[in-house]
């Protein structure tokens, strides 16, 4: 049995856990990360790619934006720009209930420094005439963007195994726990990791560290249903996304089109299936004619979704253990964690290193599941089918 000594293990190599390593390796600390499979496979490889500011939680857009600054930066950062795009984000409202949410959304983005543009629905036909359906109204953040997530987790990954970072895959932890003032992990492939520090990071399985500690949280599994269509002649920019999510589509300079779009659908991550029931591509597919409809003729090429972690509040866990010093949790990121990944791991780092950071995370804080500050979200009703939003007090 071999045994590593390192400052910090993390468990999970998605792009929470490898932009930890990386920030954490810019600041020359040991850090050894626990993949249980491939680097970046699972949430952080297949969702949407969408790094959207506007719309976003409000006390969560000072890490959003310290998050866009880093995948602005990602080319000298991390040696590839991962087809990073600034393709703007559109939301588009198709009746006065919707309208009055980018109102609101706005009003909020224009609070906190975000270029936010308000459209008619003649000054959208204006810009974007291939959208259709009758639109009332729409929201043009410029300065969003969009990003390949396929690429993302491996490159980051590459590049904190560059700076000094060890990243085992295939290797899954099999127990862990705390003597003194060490962690101590053992995996099942005859290594055992000894640290100082400990990052949660391990996704929909999460859960199971979180219990070795006395700590748990209400999150339950869903995917991000999604196709691609063959490659067309480009045409579509910006990421467009209806209010209702019942569509969220962007094209890629290779033109092909990405489709995904809510309710979100059923996973697995006990048997690491997530399914993607034929009817629901139908449907989205039939309503994205009605948006656009350019897209009549659109071969439909693949089809997937993958296993994310959901919290009923919808926000995620992170930051500092409510029980155990030097546990740091970063899981149940709710389908937005892309964007925010590279801040989540430079906060992390900082909360590692410094002891503290300023960007604002308290409201992820673990403890509110105990004190009774966590609610339910209305995007549960709107965001979820029925069988998943009815279950959401249950775990992964």
């Amino acid at each position: 049995m071999r045994t590593i000594r390192t400052e910090t293990a993390i468990v999970g190599g998605g792009l929470m856990g490898c932009w930890t390593a990386f920030h954490l390796r810019r600041r020359d600390r040991r850090v050894v990360v626990l993949e249980k499979g491939s680097v970046g496979a699972q949430a952080s490889g297949v969702n949407y790619g969408n790094l959207r500011l506007q719309g976003r939680y409000i006390k969560q857009i000072p890490l959003s934006l310290r998050a866009h600054e880093l995948w602005e930066q990602l080319p000298s950062l991390i040696g590839a720009d991962c087809e990073f795009q600034r393709t703007g984000h559109l939301y588009v409202a198709y009746d006065a209930g919707q309208h009055e949410k980018l109102e609101h959304y706005v009003e909020e983005s224009r609070a906190n420094g975000i270029e936010v543009e308000l459209l008619s629905a003649a000054g959208l036909a204006k810009r974007w005439p291939w959208l259709a359906g009758g639109p009332v109204s729409a929201s043009h953040s410029p300065r969003c963007a969009t990003a390949n997530p396929r690429l993302a987790g491996p490159a980051v990954a590459r590049a904190a195994r560059r700076n000094g970072a060890e990243i085992h895959e295939n290797t899954k932890v099999i127990s862990v726990e705390k003597n003194g003032e060490t962690f101590r992990l053992v995996t099942d492939r005859d290594l055992v990791v000894e640290s100082d520090f400990l990052v949660n990071a391990a996704g929909a399985w999460a859960l199971d560290i979180a219990k070795a500690f006395g700590e748990t949280a209400p999150m339950f599994a869903a995917g991000p249903p999604q196709f691609v269509t063959e490659p067309l002649p480009y045409f579509m920019v910006p990421s467009v996304q209806l209010v209702d999510g019942v569509v969220i589509c962007r094209q890629i300079p290779r033109g092909n089109v990405i489709v995904s779009g809510y309710p979100r659908g059923p996973s697995d991550p006990i048997a690491n299936r997530a399914p993607v029931p034929p009817a629901k591509t139908l449907a989205t597919m039939a309503r994205l004619v009605q948006v656009v409809p350019a897209l009549a003729n659109a071969q439909v090429i693949r089809v997937w979704s993958g296993i994310e972690g959901y919290i009923p509040d919808m926000l995620p866990v992170m930051g500092p253990s409510a029980t155990t010093q030097r546990l740091l949790h970063a899981f149940g990121f709710c389908g937005h964690g892309f964007q925010i990944s590279p801040g989540v791991g430079l906060v992390l780092s900082e909360l590692i290193v410094d002891g503290t950071s300023p960007t604002p995370i308290d409201a992820y804080a673990i403890k509110r599941f105990t004190d009774g500050t966590s609610t339910a979200s209305w995007r549960l009703k709107e965001e979820f089918d029925t069988s998943l939003s009815t279950g959401a007090g249950g775990t992964a």
